[in-house]
């Protein structure tokens, strides 16, 4: 960590209200390019004041977003003297500490990305820390994946894949072909592979790494996969190229024309 860095780090310090700061994404994870900015996790026990994070902010970048609220709370800039992003992101001890013991110790399964807060946590680079609150909490997760866990997000992603007798995403993805409704077809699919990648992380007992880079982390990692995995995805979707850009940005001007 250089020294213009840990100086922005020690101004997130001197706020009251926060309890540790770590960096986590892909720059910890080592699946980072030149497209990655750094995450930067600010615990807090309250809320800073917008205001207050702004006029830290205005200082080291000329190019900013404060109090985005789109994904949590968070902020994003560009350094000015490093020129690299940062996005940082507020999550409240409270609210964090509860969803490690619903899905680890509770064995709550989602519709999906079950475990991948505790992901996220497990790979933490903790660079500050009052009462080891943070590490503590990283210990904890650092036993024998849970049984019960993984056959809880078994049963709950396959019937919602195709099992469920009413309203399976494989049913609605049925009726929206029959009905050539692209985009329900598209939301649906979008669903369908977040459950198959739950099952196939827990099937490996493997925390989940979130939502990029899925198939390689996959390839990777997993000893157990499905046959034809990558080839069977592929086929599912249509594979992106650089006009698909052009399509969206020609959506979004053409939108803006009737926005106005």
């Amino acid at each position: 960590m250089n020294e213009s860095f840990k100086s922005i780090i020690n101004q997130y310090k001197d706020f009251s209200e926060v309890k540790a700061i770590a960096l986590g994404g892909s720059g910890v994870n080592n699946t980072s390019d030149h497209l990655s900015d750094i995450d930067v996790y600010i615990f807090v026990d309250k809320d800073i004041l917008v205001s207050s994070r702004e006029e830290m902010v205005k200082r080291i970048s000329s190019k900013y977003e404060v109090g985005c609220e789109y994904f949590g709370s968070g902020d994003e800039f560009l350094v000015d003297k490093l020129d690299f992003q940062l996005d940082i992101m507020y999550w409240n001890v409270n609210w964090f500490e509860n969803i490690i013991e619903n899905i680890w110790f509770k064995h709550y399964p989602s519709n999906g990305y079950t475990t991948a807060f505790l992901f996220t946590l497990n790979n933490f680079q903790i660079i500050y820390d009052t009462d080891n609150w943070l590490l503590n909490l990283q210990t904890s997760i650092q036993t024998e994946y849970p049984n019960e866990l993984k056959q809880n997000i078994i049963k709950r992603n396959i019937m919602l894949m195709k099992d469920k007798p009413f309203a399976s995403y494989y049913e609605q993805i049925e009726k929206a072909v029959k009905r050539n409704d692209v985009v329900s077809i598209n939301h649906r699919i979008t669903a369908f592979l977040a459950s198959y990648f739950d099952i196939i992380f827990a099937v490996n007992e493997l925390l989940h790494p979130g939502e990029k880079r899925l198939i390689q982390y996959a390839k990777d990692n997993c000893s157990i996969l499905p046959d034809n995995f990558e080839e069977n995805i592929k086929k599912l979707l249509i594979q992106s190229n650089f006009e698909t850009l052009n399509i969206l940005n020609d959506m979004v001007e053409k939108l803006r024309k009737i926005i106005l």
